[in-house]
């Protein structure tokens, strides 16, 4: 009889051990993410543009962009990414202006870095071509897109932005935006833009990736 009863009670306890692990696998329990530095030897290189977000950081030639805020656009059933970036070395070689990161998928992907136009030259977008500092660029496409904001970006949770792109030979592009709003239809802010070959830029997640 006692060898009975230690057999059912071994029974009992691996049950309860079985219980106890299963309970610990069950999905949907919270976890612990361990806190990870973006810039370590074994952290992932390259990586996938279209995933980029507020909070991360990137890679371009040498300099270290911070993602501050994303926009998210809409036109008819196509959408696209605008990310604003600051540089991680504010220092006297940091390109002057305000940056950003265009993503998009027509059908290839097409990653641009813009960089905020201050010359003296006034430019109109309703030209058919414009030459600035030697380079000719010719209208490409106009409409008006729907925007939702991530980060710091400046503008409201959601809104309109109208756009006219403007194309030269060797990935070069200028870009026009004006939000539009409430009050009317802001001020064209124009950039200059270089194609950011594929495999060049380096992807380094946010903490919470």
């Amino acid at each position: 009889m006692g060898l009975v009863l230690a057999f059912v009670g071994l029974v009992a306890l691996g049950a309860a051990i079985a219980v106890v692990l299963r309970n610990r696998r069950a999905p949907g329990t919270a976890t612990h993410k361990v806190p990870r530095d973006p810039f370590a030897p074994d952290g992932e290189t390259g990586g996938d543009p279209r995933t980029l977000k507020a909070g991360d950081m990137v890679e371009y030639l040498g300099e270290r962009l911070f993602v501050r805020g994303s926009l998210r656009l809409t036109e008819g059933g196509f959408t696209w990414s605008e990310h604003f970036v600051d540089p991680m070395d504010d220092g006297p070689d940091a390109a002057p202006g305000h940056r950003w990161i265009s993503v998009e998928e027509d059908p290839d992907l097409e990653v641009t870095l813009w960089t905020e136009y201050r010359g003296e030259q006034e430019l109109l977008p309703s030209q058919k071509t414009l030459t600035v500092d030697g380079v000719t660029y010719h209208r490409s496409e106009h409409g008006t897109a729907t925007y939702r904001a991530e980060g710091t970006t400046g503008l409201g949770d959601t809104g309109r932005v109208e756009y006219a792109d403007f194309e030269a030979p060797g990935g070069r592009g200028l870009a026009f935006e004006r939000f539009l709003g409430a009050a009317g239809r802001g001020n064209w802010e124009v950039s200059l833009g270089e194609r950011v070959p594929r495999g060049t830029l380096v992807i380094y997640p946010g903490g919470d990736a």
